[in-house]
């Protein structure tokens, strides 16, 4: 039975009333997510048509996910909100804090006692306030979502960019920033800016070695990773039909890399089969009462260049397997032609590592068809040119795939099983191959191969492809192979070919688990006592930011000038960093250490204008701190993309930065700097950006006049006294201006349970 089953049915009570309202405002068909967004609205029925990509609109979402690393921050917040329960169904995940290793057991024993304390505060605070707990080693926190609370037609958000996995299961899931998940918590309405649509239309069927991964590596080649960006993405067609719940999943997952808000589908036999395997009929049998609303108006699949704002084809019967990368998630290439562009590129043929799973691809089927490229290659005694790490996505998988002895076809391929939690995908790996930072290609079936993602070494060229191809790759050691062509050569010197790979869906003796890792929380948690050590290193009680005035908006100094990509990985890294994700002094000491200065193209090296020395960029921005002098953070394009970590967005405020001006920003970096209280602005003429100089004063000269729909001027003042004025843009709202002047949104929910 499924969790929540009441509040899934209520929303199914009410859904047909609102659909056919909102069908009548709007005087249309209505698309699937607009049919998932017009049910959630906080006000209940509409009234209105919302403007795609325009109008702020007040959401109610379902429920809320939050993984360890994100949680911290997220639940220190709300602490601080005067609520005593989470006002819609919560859970924390635990699933960032293990570092894989030496293998699963090993690995998780360290994971617990290098954590504990971490552990045990997320564990006290959600018995408290009525969260539902995953402990550590239970699974990846999207994979557990889409096996137990997914639902077709529903609205969740969670505190991490891959929460968009659920739309696998028909959901409308977004990644947020925790500031966004307090207010939900805290029973108040969430906003987001009523997306755009982006419609892709799948026909035909995939087969052989093509796999629904290699649907999204090809959408990201097409969109790239600012395509999708203020979207909702909808898959339809009788191609989306024939694709199984968990291979949507992968494809929604994975759309967080194109920018877009989520991706969805509609609700089909294939949700209702993965519902029922996983022991939610009950959810099953609602869907199927209201399944006319859990798809898009027949109207709308028939005519689509009508009803979306863009519209992409894919036929599945000629879409080819991919590797995309390196550095980049939508650098696409089908396979047998990375080997040319390799050699151009001067990236190195040798491969060094296979990894499988991370949220993206570790579901059962995955590891299916995987295991049998593995199985072939111990049958036909080919011996594997690459080490093999295996991230099983779940307990409740690892417990299936074992029972049925996928796990041993793996390790009898000289593979490590690494714990159920995301390890390499995240940089939690301690990889004892490299020595320094020795240019080397690894494969693996993730979702981001930013620089220094996986491993810390900024060399590592990562490529990312479906769980099979990486096998196979893997197995031949060799990122031009290209296995429905060419050969491998075996122990007894014979050439033999690899064959398709074969993928069973779900388990044909069913999910099966002995401790699936869930502790839920005591219905009265006002008597636990939630405890934080004042000399902690890893967790530290919050202090409210105070409100950035206008006289303080004078003389604020340049921090950065960041060039060219600049993602929260650049912002505030994870890997090791990931330790004190739930204390802001001390992860403040990575603040846009990866971001490369404009000036001298060196990361962590800027100019402290009050010294004229060059510092690392923490080292500079205390300095101004101290000295009580405001910053600015200069950037290019989709400023903040990939993860949804607020701390990206805490820790500059935390440090005294006021503003960011980039050229244009990814969607839940500038909603997490709106939160905190901060100036999230864009150039109004981008060719501004070549005007910064790195001596630059900034005078914001309007800002007591700040105001939604209003440009802003600031007086850029250089080094040899010259001025420039530059017109900038913003997209705040009067709440989000409210937000700003009181110092973040998290004090505005203190004032209003206050009063």
């Amino acid at each position: 039975m499924a969790f929540d089953i009441d509040m899934i049915k209520g929303l199914y009570s009410n859904m047909a009333e609102r659909v056919d309202k909102a069908r009548e405002i709007v005087g249309r068909p209505l698309t699937l997510s607009e049919k998932i967004l017009y049910s959630h609205l906080w006000d209940g029925n509409s009234t209105k048509e919302f403007k795609r990509g325009k109008d702020y609109v007040d959401f109610k979402p379902d429920r809320i996910a939050c993984q360890d690393a994100t949680a911290q921050m997220a639940l220190l917040q709300f602490m601080q909100a005067g609520k005593p329960q989470v006002a819609v169904p919560t859970t924390v995940h635990c699933d960032h804090l293990i570092q894989a290793k030496s293998g699963a057991a090993a690995d998780l024993k360290v994971a617990n006692s290098t954590s504990a304390e971490v552990f045990d505060f997320l564990e006290s605070v959600s018995n408290k306030y009525g969260i539902g707990f995953w402990k550590p080693g239970a699974g990846i926190i999207h994979q557990v979502v889409l096996e137990n609370y997914a639902f077709p037609g529903g609205m969740m958000i969670g505190t991490d960019s891959h929460t968009v996995n659920a739309g696998g299961l028909g959901m409308v899931a977004i990644g947020v920033g925790g500031a966004d998940a307090v207010d939900v918590m805290a029973g108040m309405a969430w906003e987001l800016k009523f997306p755009k649509l982006i419609g892709v239309k799948l026909t035909g069927n995939i087969s052989g070695w093509t796999s629904s991964k290699d649907v999204i590596l090809k959408v990201a080649g097409i969109l790239t990773v600012k395509g999708g960006t203020g979207a909702i993405i909808e898959y339809f067609g009788e191609g989306a039909k024939n694709l199984s719940c968990t291979g949507k999943g992968t494809i929604c997952n994975m759309g967080a890399e194109v920018g877009a808000t989520t991706s969805t589908f509609g609700y089909d036999e294939s949700m209702e089969r993965y519902l029922r395997a996983t022991d939610r009929s009950d959810v099953a049998d609602a869907a199927n009462a209201v399944k006319e609303h859990l798809t898009a108006d027949a109207e709308v699949y028939a005519n689509p260049e009508k009803y979306f704002d863009e519209l992409i084809e894919i036929n599945l019967d000629e879409l080819r397997p991919h590797l995309n990368g390196p550095f980049t998630p939508d650098l696409a290439t089908p396979v047998g032609e990375l080997g040319i562009k390799a050699r151009e590129n001067g990236w190195p043929i040798k491969v060094d590592w296979g990894l499988i799973g991370s949220c993206t691809n570790s579901s059962y089927e995955d590891l299916t068809r995987a295991a049998s490229i593995a199985k072939q290659a111990v049958d036909k005694k080919i011996k594997p040119k690459s080490d093999f790490g295996i991230n099983p996505g779940s307990e409740q998988i690892r417990f299936t795939a074992e029972r049925d002895g996928l796990l041993q076809i793996f390790e009898n391929l000289g593979a490590t099983i690494f714990t159920n939690a995301c390890g390499p995908c995240i940089g939690q790996w301690d990889r004892s191959d490299l020595k320094g930072e020795e240019k080397n290609t690894i494969v693996h079936s993730f979702n981001r191969n930013f620089s220094k993602r996986a491993d810390g070494n900024p060399n590592t060229h990562a490529f990312v492809g479906s769980p099979e191809m990486v096998a196979a790759i893997a197995i031949s050691g060799r990122l031009d192979f290209n296995p429905m062509t060419d050969t491998l050569l075996n122990e007894n010197g014979e050439e033999v070919k690899l064959d398709e790979p074969l993928g069973i869906e779900l388990p044909p003796l069913g999910f099966d688990v002995e401790d699936a890792g869930y502790l839920a929380p005591k219905e009265d948690g006002s008597s636990v006592i939630v405890r934080v050590d004042p000399k902690s290193e890893r967790l530290q009680l919050l202090e409210p930011f105070t409100p950035i005035t206008s006289e303080s908006l004078k003389g604020v100094k340049l921090l950065i000038k960041a060039f060219g990509k600049c993602t929260t990985d650049h912002i505030s890294m994870a890997g090791p960093w990931l330790r004190y994700r739930g204390h802001l002094d001390n992860i403040a000491n990575n603040t846009l250490i990866g971001a490369v200065n404009a000036y001298n193209k060196k990361t962590n090296f800027v100019k402290n204008q009050l010294t004229g020395e060059y510092v690392g960029v923490p080292d500079a921005q205390r300095a101004y701190k101290a000295a009580g002098i405001n910053t600015i953070v200069v950037g290019d394009h989709n400023y903040g993309e990939g993860s949804s970590r607020e701390h990206a967005a805490m820790q500059p405020r935390h440090l005294g930065v006021a503003a960011v001006l980039v050229k244009s920003f990814a969607r839940i970096h500038e909603t997490n700097l709106k939160k905190q209280g901060m100036l999230g602005l864009t150039f109004a003429n981008e060719g501004d950006y070549d005007l910064i100089q790195e001596d630059d004063t900034f005078n914001f000269l309007d800002i007591s006049a700040f105001a939604p729909d209003k440009e802003l001027t600031i007086e850029v003042v250089h080094n040899d006294s010259t001025k420039d004025t530059i017109k900038v843009n913003h997209t705040y709202n009067q709440s989000q201006i409210d937000w700003f002047n009181e110092g973040s949104a998290l004090n505005v929910i203190k004032r209003e349970n206050a009063s």
